[in-house]
């Protein structure tokens, strides 16, 4: 399950980084983000990477010029994004639309995309210089709100990196993005899907009323003491999860368990008593959480009627599962799944407009961070889809595990392995020796003969 690129020690030669600006005159104006958008928790930027192989088809074409030429004109239906974010006395956050641009950053590096290896996955070698970052630019007030950087590489493939402002965009906005950008790269005179703006029907009603009840912002006591915020060195590893291992920790389950529930529940189930494990198996007392990502695009948090074809803001809540250390250790697995779905199923429109009253009433909290695990699926935001003229990519997704200086985030991002295997690699953020713990205990859940997972977990205490 364990996968690594090779380790690798390359050149890369950079031109100076530009601005780019739309293609054509879009208009000048302040754009209010949403209440979702400008929370504090989303005030950071977020990596993402596209591995592309060489095509003998498109020989003579150059990938830096054709996504250059695309991305301005691209701009121009996703004008926003060549705008830079101003503050209101208030906190609010706005779009001022000036056309100032984006940055993007033209490199050449002297490897082939054979020599990362068969395993494609995060962390990526040199990654901080397929992707660099420019003084100035990581800001969240008047920075660009995206930093992309197309790399040639010496077989004639090359790397797609950006980095985008969380506050604003999530994963299936800035797929939308993405694939705009490709459709015209490959020709097309715009997008097969509009952008559209409509913030304000995820801003707070007037007068705010917080309807539900959100563990997933309740801050723990400031002496509370927690082993999952921040510290120096921690690392970053990437994990296979494909059909096999799915049915493994099925088989854990109860049948009326194992057959009601998604992919997506029970490996989260499985990772949150791994890592709560690895990380803090010496505090039985304590409180730990899941956050689980719901967007409102889609299942039980569907809006009705949907959000509008074309939006691309942030969408999305993190209702969360609450337990002891404890009770999630010695307890089935079943345990840890039913409160995963719970949460999960505790999404819905009116949870959304909820977090939108509280962001206004209580200042905009960020999520917990102690004692929490959060996790996001990118397997249905079709980064696998993105596609400028070279086909489909090797790899399309986050760039590492963690957000910045926030360890206790995964995404599950889509992945085919060297078996041709169709499942979904997860990178971890842990310190050296939670890491170990949890590898061994993620792969001593795939040796168990019985359901009484419960009892491994145990012994290993």
């Amino acid at each position: 399950m364990f996968l690594q690129t090779s380790a690798l020690v390359f050149k890369v030669k950079r031109n100076p980084p530009e601005l780019i600006a739309p293609s054509k005159q879009t208009p000048h104006e302040i754009k209010l983000l949403s209440d979702i958008d400008d929370q504090n928790g989303l005030r950071y930027n977020l990596p993402l990477v596209q591995f592309f192989p060489c095509q003998p088809q498109m020989t003579g074409k150059d990938p830096v010029g054709v996504i250059r030429e695309a991305l301005a004109k691209t701009l121009v239906f996703y004008y926003p994004f060549a705008g830079r974010l101003r503050e209101a006395p208030n906190g609010k956050l706005m779009v001022d639309c000036n056309e100032e641009g984006v940055m993007f950053i033209e490199a050449d590096a002297d490897v082939t995309i054979a020599q990362f290896g068969n395993n494609l996955v995060p962390p990526f070698p040199c990654f901080d210089q397929l992707l660099y970052d420019v003084p100035g630019s990581h800001g969240m007030l008047d920075s660009p709100l995206l930093l992309l950087q197309v790399t040639r590489l010496r077989c004639g493939g090359f790397i797609f990196a950006i980095r985008m402002n969380h506050t604003m965009c999530d994963g299936s906005g800035i797929c939308q993005f993405l694939k705009a950008l490709a459709e015209i790269a490959r020709g097309a005179t715009e997008p097969s899907i509009l952008p559209t703006w409509h913030r304000n029907l995820l801003c707070a009603r007037d007068p705010p009323r917080v309807t539900c009840i959100h563990h997933e912002y309740h801050q723990l006591p400031r002496d509370h003491t927690s082993k999952t915020t921040f510290k120096p060195h921690h690392h970053h590893r990437s994990f296979f999860f494909g059909p096999k291992q799915l049915s493994k920790i099925r088989s854990l389950l109860p049948h009326h368990l194992a057959s009601t529930s998604t992919s997506f529940e029970i490996l989260t189930a499985c990772l949150w008593r791994c890592r709560t494990f690895a990380l803090m198996q010496d505090h039985p007392n304590q409180e730990v959480r899941l956050l689980c990502i719901v967007n409102a695009r889609f299942g039980s948090c569907k809006f009705n009627p949907s959000l509008p074809s074309g939006f691309y803001g942030n969408a999305f809540v993190f209702p969360a599962a609450v337990s002891t250390v404890g009770k999630l250790l010695g307890s089935p697995l079943g345990y840890a799944l039913e409160l995963v779905k719970k949460a999960k199923n505790e999404a819905s429109e009116e949870f959304v407009h909820s977090v939108a009253d509280l962001m206004v009433t209580k200042g905009r909290p960020c999520f917990t961070l102690s004692g929490s695990f959060m996790v996001s699926d990118l397997t249905k935001s079709g980064f696998t889809d993105v596609n400028y003229g070279w086909g489909e990519g090797l790899y399309s997704g986050v760039a590492m595990g963690g957000l910045g200086d926030i360890p206790g985030v995964s995404f599950y991002v889509p992945y085919t392995n060297s078996k041709g295997e169709k499942g979904r690699v997860v990178p971890i953020c842990l310190p050296e020796c939670a890491m170990d713990r949890f590898e061994k205990v993620l792969d001593d859940t795939f040796k168990i003969k019985d359901n009484n997972y419960s009892l491994m977990l145990m012994s290993n205490l």
